[in-house]
């Protein structure tokens, strides 16, 4: 796992394949994602390092956004959050619908997916709608952005010119763009021109580099 700081607040963890982020409250910590299964004791070796871990928020259910939710959620006063819609999936309770690929997604997927453990079950404490609220930073908005699956979200903190979009928005070779695998690419597409719209200094996305001062002219991009 490599580890780079994007503030003193702020670091991403990037796995073999997906990626974290830690937010620092502080010594409280959130953890946005978790990585593929498996990714626990790496995650347990950086926050040990900067604090103690509090919550952790799910993007989405996808094997590699929620594949270490069920450990490191049986971490000591961890509240673990995720949208109504992904959270009987990410407990186990029924499966989620798989994406609906494009040819090229699905030779990609079949390469970038080949060993990726499957998640789990895991607990999820705190149900989300989108709209709420949430004590990260100077406070952060909850983000429905369904299209990637049905309980995809994002959260902006507003205050910290942070706005992480899960898998809705990827980056690749300095571009942004809609990400893949999307169960509706249609209602994605409608989220990634509500994220767009979202002013914000620094963009984290699901997969590829963040975008570290200057995000709201890069996602404005994204409107059309």
């Amino acid at each position: 796992m490599d580890l780079l700081e994007l503030t003193p607040r702020l670091h991403l963890l990037r796995f073999p394949v997906g990626q974290a982020y830690l937010w620092h409250d502080g010594n409280d910590l959130t953890l946005v994602d978790t990585g593929p299964a498996g990714s626990g004791p790496a995650i347990a070796d950086v926050v040990q390092r900067f604090g103690t871990l509090r919550r952790v928020v799910l993007t989405h259910f996808h094997d590699d956004h929620a594949g270490s939710a069920a450990e490191v959620g049986s971490w000591p006063g961890v509240t673990v959050l995720a949208h109504r819609d992904d959270a009987p999936i990410i407990r186990g309770e029924r499966h989620g619908s798989p994406p609906d690929f494009t040819e090229f997604e699905r030779e990609l997927h079949a390469r970038v997916a080949h060993g990726l453990p499957p998640a789990p079950p895991a607990r999820v404490d705190i149900e989300l709608t989108g709209g709420e609220r949430l004590e990260i930073g100077e406070g952060a908005r909850v983000v429905h952005v369904p299209g990637h699956t049905d309980g995809s979200i994002g959260l902006h903190l507003a205050a910290d010119g942070v706005l992480f979009t899960g898998d809705v928005i990827a980056e690749h070779g300095g571009r942004l763009m809609l990400g893949p695998f999307n169960l509706d690419r249609e209602r994605a597409a409608v989220s990634v021109r509500v994220l767009a719209g979202i002013d914000a200094d620094i963009a984290c996305f699901g997969h590829g580099d963040a975008v570290v001062g200057g995000a709201g002219e890069r996602l404005q991009r994204l409107h059309g």
